[in-house]
């Protein structure tokens, strides 16, 4: 599908026209405008969800004439997830990209967790990962692009989020091996950490810091504001397409600088 570009890359390089791209987490966010750019730029998409908005993210691609499968599902279950990209398969006649971008959170120092709350992050954060790439990657018969959203949090420490980091930098190494494993297939394997960019949740989470944390994050991004996330998602369409052709392996800070500057800090 994509190979090293040959020759010098022209506009029509950016185009995701013909290619079939299934995004998870695809209601709200990162994930939406992800599913809404690769659009734009001519894919197809399947978007899986469990968020009953997903349905008015589908009707606006399809108004904008692409085609959509809606996958009304929790990434978590591991049949559910089997039995959609059966219908993707059969409906778009296989994939030339996959984003894994569902995943959530919530405030708890490690000692306050439990067994159960720990079991649902590394479910949603890293697990649906593992089982929706499985799923995927046979569909992907001519090649293709997989980009795994994971968090500046990868990174550095996170207090009262240490499972959620744990997960995200879990996926960034997995992102490396897969590009490794996943080469000879012809499918190149990236990751994205954005930052900086609020998103549906983020208020209460931030409410819930200020509250009970003792460490803050950086107030701002040394850019100077925060970003929406169609920021992450031009990121995205990029890795997605010929013009990364050559990209594989790689995890792109989309965080205005916050990963630069550093982390979190006791407050004063």
């Amino acid at each position: 599908m994509t190979g090293v570009p040959t020759a010098t890359p022209r506009p029509e390089d950016v185009s995701l026209a013909g290619r079939v791209v299934v995004v998870t987490g695809a209601a709200r966010g990162i994930g939406r405008a992800v599913a809404e750019t690769a659009a734009s730029f001519g894919a197809d998409v399947a978007l899986l969800d469990r968020d009953p908005a997903v349905d008015e993210v589908a009707e606006r691609i399809v108004s904008a004439g692409r085609r959509v499968v809606v996958g009304h599902l929790d990434v978590r279950d591991r049949p559910a997830v089997v039995e959609v990209t059966q219908r993707i398969d059969a409906e778009f006649g296989g994939v030339h990209g996959l984003v894994n971008n569902a995943g959530g959170t919530f405030v708890a120092e490690f000692m306050s967790s439990n067994e159960r709350g720990d079991a649902a992050l590394v479910a949603e954060n890293f697990t649906s990962v593992l089982d929706v790439t499985r799923a995927v990657v046979p569909l992907m018969r001519s090649g293709g692009s997989i980009v795994n959203v994971t968090s500046s949090e990868a990174f550095q420490a996170a207090p009262g989020f240490a499972v959620y980091s744990a997960m995200k930098a879990a996926t960034e190494q997995l992102t490396r091996t897969l590009a490794l494993e996943l080469a000879a297939s012809g499918i190149r394997v990236n990751a994205v950490a954005p930052d900086g960019m609020p998103t549906p949740g983020d208020e209460s989470l931030a409410a819930e810091v200020a509250e009970r944390s003792r460490f803050v994050p950086p107030p701002r991004p040394p850019s100077g504001d925060f970003a929406p996330p169609e920021a992450a998602a031009g990121v995205v369409a990029f890795l997605l397409g010929d013009l990364a052709g050559f990209v594989t392996g790689a995890s792109i800070s989309v965080d205005g600088g916050l990963r630069a500057a550093g982390g979190w800090h006791l407050r004063s």
